[in-house]
């Protein structure tokens, strides 16, 4: 891909971030990869819990910066500030004065205690996007409630459809229902943000993770709404698409993935069984979803006389989908993932970067995921003036003279 341009897209866009662990640090990295300058504010102390959830540690665990803090925080800026005194909620409210977006996931109720609600910060900054991220959202009988993956992966359905036919529901191994809402955060921020420049106007954006995760179900939920009919688990199967699934070969697993009537037909031809494919029970997508419990025998028996090897390049030749199920240390040293630089390295360690491409930026890591409180001095000097640094000083010095007194 030839890029004509380094500038990215997002210069110049100051985000303040008062949101911690995934689903607002992973909205936020996404804005900040697109060149945002995001301002990451952290407890003094603490910081983000996340940076405490080691081992394993991107470089020495007093650094504060474990695997999973590092996967979310590049790019962007650490302030400490303590917003649970006066000083630090007024240096806040006179940050989100200056900026452009706010991220912010405390429980529906809690940021308005610090003062850095929407309907208090609209009236310094009418044009600020703002965007709560919580479990349940800001309304409805769950709205106080906090909301952790797992528990929507529970509530949302997500689980019931997860997991072997005959065994227990599974959660995925991901915190998926986190990602899924700092994706649709930061879409919904881009938005809003495309229309406060055009207005002048901001406004609040209100995402649930388990509205993410329930809107995520997609063919599943369709299904349901469409049929009356509960869904089940499918295993490694394909509620709607047959054959869409694992099978055994003579040394291993592989995944195949069949598309259409066409790719039905190639398949049958490339594994000797050209008479299925012309069989009516088969021949279409319809029929054999109804009759998968005769068809899939009948291609499990063909696929274990070869190697997984040998299929995975008979049936790529045929234009058929098919591919191995990697670990990770498979994947990420695959040659595709590789031409394609999806894993980057920081400071002397490896992270995956931004899957994102785009013709007229070049993306790429600017910053590392910042120690706590790296960058406060600077990002008050850039944002609020040097004055800011003098009245902090002379805060102190009236802290100390009441000491003394």
């Amino acid at each position: 891909m030839s890029v004509t341009s380094h500038a990215l897209p997002l210069e110049g866009v100051r985000v303040l971030d008062i949101s911690r662990v995934l689903a607002g640090p992973f909205c936020t990295m996404m804005l900040a990869d697109l060149g945002a300058d995001v301002v990451k504010v952290e407890e003094p102390k603490r910081g983000d819990e996340s940076r405490q959830w080691g081992p394993p540690w991107a470089g020495q665990p007093q650094e504060g910066r474990s695997a999973y803090f590092w996967c979310v925080n590049r790019n962007k800026r650490s302030l400490a500030l303590d917003l649970k005194t006066d000083a630090g909620r007024e240096t806040a409210r006179r940050l989100a004065a200056r900026s452009h977006i706010l991220v912010e996931n405390f429980l529906s109720g809690k940021v308005g205690e610090l003062g850095l609600s929407w309907p208090q910060l609209r009236k310094v900054n009418p044009g600020l996007v703002y965007c709560s991220i919580t479990g349940f959202g800001q309304d409805g009988p769950y709205r106080g409630r906090p909301g952790y993956d797992y528990l929507i992966q529970a509530m949302s359905g997500l689980m019931s459809i997860t997991g072997p036919v005959e065994g227990e529901a599974s959660k995925m191994g991901v915190a998926i229902s986190d990602v899924l809402a700092g994706l649709n955060a930061s879409t919904a921020i881009l938005a809003a943000l495309r229309q406060a420049e055009k207005t002048g106007r901001g406004q609040q954006i209100d995402i649930s993770l388990l509205d993410c995760q329930i809107a995520a179900l997609v063919n599943v939920a369709s299904n349901y709404l469409a049929s009356g009919k509960p869904p089940r688990r499918h295993g490694r199967q394909h509620p709607n698409i047959v054959p869409y699934q694992t099978f055994r070969t003579r040394d291993g697993e592989f995944v195949v993935a069949v598309g259409n009537d066409r790719q039905f037909t190639a398949l049958c031809r490339t594994i000797g069984c050209p008479e299925l494919a012309k069989d009516e029970k088969f021949a279409t997508n319809p029929a054999r979803s109804e009759n998968r419990r005769e068809l899939i025998p009948r291609l499990q028996q063909a696929f274990e006389k070869k190697p997984k090897s040998v299929w995975m390049k008979l049936l790529s030749q045929a234009g058929i989908p098919a591919g191995p199920i990697n670990s990770l240390p498979e994947i990420l040293d695959d040659p595709q993932v590789r031409s394609r630089g999806l894993v980057k390295e920081i400071d002397g360690l490896h992270t995956v970067g931004s899957p994102l491409r785009l013709s007229e930026a070049q993306m790429r890591i600017r910053r590392a995921p910042p120690r706590l409180g790296e960058h406060s001095r600077e990002v008050i000097e850039e944002w609020l003036g040097a004055e800011e640094i003098h009245a902090k000083a002379q805060r102190r010095r009236e802290r100390e003279e009441r000491k003394k007194e």
